[in-house]
């Protein structure tokens, strides 16, 4: 953890103070709502106090239909919940309004197609273990989200996002 331009930083601060208040906001709700197994604090001794530090959080015991576990929050905060089978878990993501990013740990191949055949998310991964679902490969992936996370479909970095801000026009000459 540390300023965003040092080489091997792993986790910058969150990008400013508004989403410094949403992360402590959300780590008072979940105080009282689940139980804070890792992190939940803001980071201000003398390596942090230049920035918006906070440690990466995550939350058990939380419902399923419970605001923090259904919104996007865009600081690092993550619920976890427990789920019967495979098909129960992907069912309940699916119901999301969002779907920006998403990714499963599993070595059965059967399993990694099926996840990437259901899953309703635009950027998906596999196996990936550093940032894991944090977004995409910047250069190599667009970065796309369906539902609420996007609006068009279309990904930026991808070859066809220009596109839709382009007029197309087909001409046909005859003589």
């Amino acid at each position: 953890m540390g300023k965003p331009w040092e080489k091997d930083v792993f986790v910058s601060p969150v990008i400013n103070e508004a989403s410094l208040k949403k992360f402590q906001k959300a780590t008072e709700i979940a105080k009282k709502d689940g139980k804070i197994v890792c992190g939940g604090s803001v980071l201000s001794d003398s390596h942090f106090k230049d920035g918006n530090f906070v440690e990466p959080t995550i939350v058990v015991g939380l419902p399923k239909d419970h605001e923090l576990v259904k919104e996007e929050l865009f600081v690092p905060f993550l619920c976890i919940e427990e789920f019967d089978n495979f098909d129960d878990a992907i069912s309940e993501a699916n119901k999301s309004n969002y779907g920006l990013t998403a990714g499963i740990f599993s070595q059965d191949k059967n399993e990694i197609e099926s996840f990437f055949n259901k899953i309703e998310a635009g950027v998906t991964y596999a196996n990936r273990a550093a940032s894991a679902t944090t977004g995409a490969m910047v250069g190599a992936q667009p970065f796309v989200g369906w539902k609420y996370s996007g609006i068009s479909g279309k990904g930026a970095g991808g070859a066809y996002y220009l596109l839709q801000f382009m007029r197309e026009q087909t001409q046909t000459r005859c003589e």
